[in-house]
Formats: structure tokens, C-alpha cells, sequence
């Protein structure tokens, strides 16, 4: 069946979308041995989702440095809490790795953030935000993009909690690990429609304002 994408993802419609979350195997990473141990694993993969976690900032001039750094493969995810263990080495290995695509979304921010830290030369990195373009799709964020190739939702409840806490909750763990896993799986998919040409982009009229896309009418329809 061909897939039907939009150029623009109605965002009304996300709450109502059945919630996507990581389902695999989550591991904190606290003392640089198992920083270690982590990027030995995850450099004998054949790709990675990318994310970083910071704790928000409330008061004006108040700054963070990123305090998580969360990669995925496609059923475990590493949680690197960088307010602990800093940037080892092994962690800048990983990073400035140029074979194993590292897939991640507006990844200028994050490396302007993990930049904060230590300072290390970019390695093999794909953002979701240039990949896109080829199909046409206009929407920037983690959570329009899933909703719009999956139709499931991405919670983004614990993205403003505080990730400096001596121990991450349940909750943050499976929101920062469901982050980076998700961007492998739009990677993939969407690679495989260009790869294809099995999809129909709708161009949505921003004139006409719709709660619901199948209902969308006098919209132009590009068959790719």
C-alpha cells in the first residue's frame, strides 16, 4: 500500500495518535569503565540514533551544559550522564567516528552543546532535518516527523524535567532512549521510500485550516 506523507503535519491531531516507546534494553552509564564498555558495543553496530538531554533553563542568563547524552542501536540504548562522567575518551571516539551513521535531528544544537564539554571533530553523521527535504516534507520537529511517517506519537512530557537528577526516573530514561531509537526508524523508513517511490505527498494548503487530514480537501497531491 502506498504511503500517504504531508508536507505539513496537522499538530491537532498528534494527541489522538497511539504512543510510540522504546521497548528495549536501557543502560545508565555513570563511571567512564562503562563509558567504555558502552562505545566498544556501540562501535560494532551498523547505525546509531542520536540525542542529547539538557537541563532547562528557567531564569534569564542561566546556562547548562548538556547532561545527557543518549545512543540507541535498534534494541539497546546507552545513557550517557555526562553531569557525571564528563566527555571520556571513548565517548570523543564515538563521536569523531566517520564509519557507523549516526542518525539525530537538528544536530547543530547538539553539537554546539556536547562542544560545551570537550572539543572534537564531527565523525559520520546524518540529521533528519536535511534528509527530509527530499521528500518534501516541511516539518522540523522529532514528534511531527514520527507522526507523519508512522502516525504514532511521540510524548515529549519529560523534556523539561530535570535531567541533573541523582537518579533518572523511569520516565526520563524510556523518553531519552525513545528519542534517539525513533530517529533510526525514520531514517530507515525513509530512506527506503525514496529508495522505493512508494509514497504520495499531499501538499497541504496553509490557507485552509483542518483537524483532521482526511478530511483535507482542494490539496495538491504529488505522486513521487
Amino acid at each position: 500500500m502506498t504511503k500517504i506523507i504531508y508536507n505539513k503535519f496537522d499538530k491537532k491531531q498528534i494527541g489522538q495518535l497511539p504512543r510510540v516507546l522504546f521497548g528495549g534494553k536501557i543502560v545508565v552509564v555513570l563511571t567512564v569503565s562503562e563509558a567504555d564498555k558502552a562505545v566498544k558495543y556501540l562501535l560494532s553496530r551498523d547505525i546509531l540514533g542520536i540525542d542529547t538531554e539538557t537541563r532547562p533553563v528557567f531564569r534569564k542568563g542561566q546556562h547548562h551544559k548538556v547532561a545527557l547524552l543518549q545512543v540507541s542501536d535498534r534494541d539497546t540504548c546507552f545513557l550517557f550522564r555526562l553531569n557525571r562522567i564528563g566527555m571520556p575518551k571513548s565517548v570523543l571516539k564515538l563521536l569523531e567516528d566517520k564509519t557507523i551513521p549516526k542518525i539525530g535531528l537538528s544536530l547543530v544544537d547538539d553539537m554546539l552543546m556536547l562542544h560545551h564539554r570537550a572539543k572534537f571533530t564531527p565523525g559520520y553523521f546524518i540529521d533528519l532535518q536535511n534528509y527530509t527535504k527530499g521528500l518534501g516534507i516541511e516539518d522540523l520537529s522529532l514528534q511531527k516527523l514520527y507522526a507523519n511517517i508512522f502516525h504514532q506519537r511521540i510524548s515529549k512530557r519529560e523534556q523539561l524535567s530535570n535531567w541533573e537528577n541523582d537518579v533518572l526516573t523511569e520516565a526520563q530514561k524510556r523518553y531519552a532512549a525513545t528519542d534517539a531509537w525513533t530517529c533510526i526508524n525514520l531514517y530507515e523508513e525513509m530512506k527506503r521510500m525514496k529508495e522505493s517511490g512508494d509514497y504520495e505527498l499531499v501538499t497541504v494548503d496553509e490557507t485552509i485550516a483542518k483537524t483532521d487530514n482526511n478530511e483535507i480537501q482542494d490539496n495538491k497531491t504529488e505522486k513521487r
